[in-house]
């Protein structure tokens, strides 16, 4: 069993921002979440994180509805990176690793200190920032600052991991070099994404969200079709496998002439 949404809606501020949606990813995969701004994919994210409940439909942890457990008990699975996620305080970086320890504290705060160490140590690791761990935080590069988002997150030692756009403001390299960390992770990771390049390159499984809705769901290869980013985010593109076998999506300048029909070059096709 994993995190699961079926059939969730969920109205915020009198919109509708989710609008039935199932979401059943395979145990260690990653799944993007596609869409253009104000698709609904924080709004899922936070639905599948306990942070908001559905107005209807249910989100499910190993079966149990997650409304009927505790905030420690989903926080024992799930671990979620934001988008927003700073600090002025002056703390080190294994400081803030160690934030993601709290979930496994008893009653009285007490915990096994050795476990605690070991925890933090595998998720510095696994995030490759061992050799900043008693940096400070504010020294850090932006990338740097994300990936120990993530080491905070899988201090956690969760089984499933939800990201909001945790690309953005950071250079290309950092980018790969994030994705690539989590999507080696194992652990089930499901990342709200704005590029689609990215999103063909690292994940397993892509949804595409469109006003609320899911519109697609499958493989980056039987999703990211000319057709249906021309249709969700209204530009023409040409959606090809290079030289190593990975799907590319190449934009084309302009607008898209809604009252023109795709023509067969749009359609998927090795470059």
């Amino acid at each position: 069993m994993t995190l699961e949404a079926d059939r969730v809606v969920w109205h915020r501020g009198g919109a509708l921002v989710v609008d039935q949606v199932t979401l059943r990813p395979a145990p260690g995969t990653t799944i993007g979440l596609l869409g253009p701004n104000g698709s609904g994919k924080s709004s899922l994210l936070r639905l599948l994180g306990g942070t908001a409940k559905p107005d209807s439909g249910v989100v499910t942890l190993d079966g149990a509805e997650l409304r009927s457990l505790t905030r420690r008990d989903i926080a024992r699975a799930v671990a979620v990176v934001s988008q927003h996620a700073d600090t002025d305080v002056d703390i080190r970086v294994r400081d803030v690793v160690r934030l993601g320890r709290i979930p496994h504290r008893g009653s009285f705060g007490t915990a096994s200190a050795t476990r605690d160490e070991e925890a933090v140590a595998d998720a510095l690791r696994h995030a490759g920032l061992t050799d900043k761990a008693d940096q400070r935080w504010d020294t850090l590069s932006g990338g740097e600052r994300q990936r120990a988002h993530i080491a905070r997150a899988l201090a956690q030692e969760p089984r499933e991991l939800l990201l909001d756009e945790p690309t953005n403001h950071l250079d290309i390299r950092h980018q790969l070099e994030l994705l690539s960390l989590v999507s080696r992770l194992p652990v089930t990771s499901v990342i709200a994404l704005h590029d689609l390049n990215l999103a063909a390159t690292f994940c397993d499984e892509v949804i595409v969200l469109e006003r609320g809705r899911a519109v697609a769901g499958g493989t980056p290869r039987e999703v990211l079709t000319a057709e249906l980013i021309a249709r969700v985010y209204g530009v023409r593109a040409r959606v090809g496998v290079d030289e190593r076998g990975r799907l590319t999506v190449l934009f084309e300048p302009g607008p898209l002439d809604e009252s023109a029909e795709l023509t067969p070059e749009d359609a998927p096709r090795p470059w």
